[in-house]
């Protein structure tokens, strides 16, 4: 008998929509070990030369013009991809698509980004007989995503689904799953061998995210403000593959100290995550999802015009943590986690929130409902 294939097609436009699709897929095939489940990044896997050039010009426009990012956000946000969009798509990607998904014969589409949502819709239009499913991973729900060949939109929050039905979609159409995360965040692992593993000390430990886009050289200010508690607190730097903010904080005096530590890019957020009483980030869906499952608090710092002030607000308004507005903030929670049953307390009532709110594999159990 045939396997079942899920086809589950990303976009590069940060690492949270593939990371979800990875999620997806290790989640059903957990569930159902038979299942055959395939990860593209479309404008990579399709088009490696333009491909990556369209990524890294959206990642200056983000950098140097949040501005801009968020006046188009904002205006675009009741309506699907515009013609010239479309047509643009059309000429890089849908012929090829098709060809992919011809010779990988899918019996289910996933897609985690409005782009090659938008491309399966249209050979759906043409006459393409496949289900396709939409994951949307924020905490909002922008009208880009959104088409009527969608057969189902899996989404993270009644409130999502709620905004959702605001652009037309019946209710129908569109379960509340939760935005999935691997399922090593679901695991708990033995403290001291973590710690043992990265050299960290057994202390109040922060893990501060969000180099891999140079957007933690943006905040010297509050980065050197953090290395005043040093002696008393362990500072975790992650920066991605971001090599050059990870040369210019290693040889910064302020950061050459036994208790901070500087990471380039790790497999392993999820073991850091577990060695950490505090998380400081911007503000992505799938950051965020996953800092939700391990019940760790968060400080959030610059969210991009758009998406990330909905998932923000969304996490704030629900208690898993604040905006990092000053230096103040950053006193108010460094000498909360120095308190170790204080600490304990609170991530034990974020778990708690977290277990009503969520559940792990609802997610891949919607898709595999789909298939039977």
């Amino acid at each position: 008998m045939r396997k079942k294939r899920v086809l589950l097609l990303s976009e590069g436009f940060g690492s949270g929509h593939t990371q979800a699709a990875y999620a997806l897929a290790v989640g059903l095939k957990q569930l159902s070990p038979g299942i055959q489940a395939r990860v593209i990044e479309l404008g990579k896997f399709l088009n490696p030369v333009v491909g990556p050039w369209i990524m890294s010009a959206y990642r200056k426009t983000v950098s140097k013009q949040p501005k801009l990012v968020g006046m188009m956000y904002r205006t675009q946000y009741h309506k699907s991809l515009n013609r010239f969009t479309q047509l643009a798509l059309h000429r890089v990607f849908y012929t090829q698509t098709a060809q992919v998904i011809s010779q990988l014969k899918p019996d289910l589409i996933v897609c985690t980004h409005p782009v090659p949502n938008a491309v399966v819709a249209r050979l759906k239009r043409l006459g393409l007989d496949v289900p396709l499913y939409t994951l949307i991973t924020d905490y909002d729900a922008h009208g880009t995503w959104t088409s009527p060949e969608v057969n189902k939109y899996l989404v993270s929050t009644p409130l999502v689904k709620k905004k959702l039905m605001t652009h037309g979609i019946s209710a129908t159409r569109i379960e509340v799953t939760g935005i999935p995360v691997h399922p090593t965040f679901w695991q708990s692992y033995d403290k001291p061998a973590i710690q043992q593993e990265f050299e960290l000390k057994n202390m109040p430990t922060v893990l501060i995210m969000g180099g891999g886009w140079g957007l933690l050289s943006d905040n010297n200010h509050i980065m050197e403000y953090m290395t005043r508690y040093r002696e008393n607190i362990q500072l975790i730097f992650c920066v991605g593959n971001n090599d050059k903010v990870r040369e210019k904080l290693q040889a910064d005096p302020n950061f050459q100290h036994p208790n901070i530590k500087v990471l380039g890019f790790t497999n392993d957020v999820s073991k850091l995550m577990d060695v950490s009483d505090l998380l400081i980030t911007k503000p992505g869906g799938m950051t965020c999802t996953e800092g939700l499952s391990k019940g760790i608090p968060m400080l959030f710092y610059e969210p991009i015009p758009g998406q990330e002030e909905e998932n923000c607000e969304y996490f704030i308004q629900h208690g898993f943590g604040e905006m990092l507005t000053s230096t103040e903030t950053i006193d108010k929670w460094f000498t909360m986690i120095k308190e170790p049953y204080a600490s304990s307390q609170f991530r034990h009532t974020l778990i708690s929130k977290r277990n009503q709110q969520y559940s792990p594999t609802k997610c891949s159990q919607a898709v595999l409902a789909m298939m039977q």
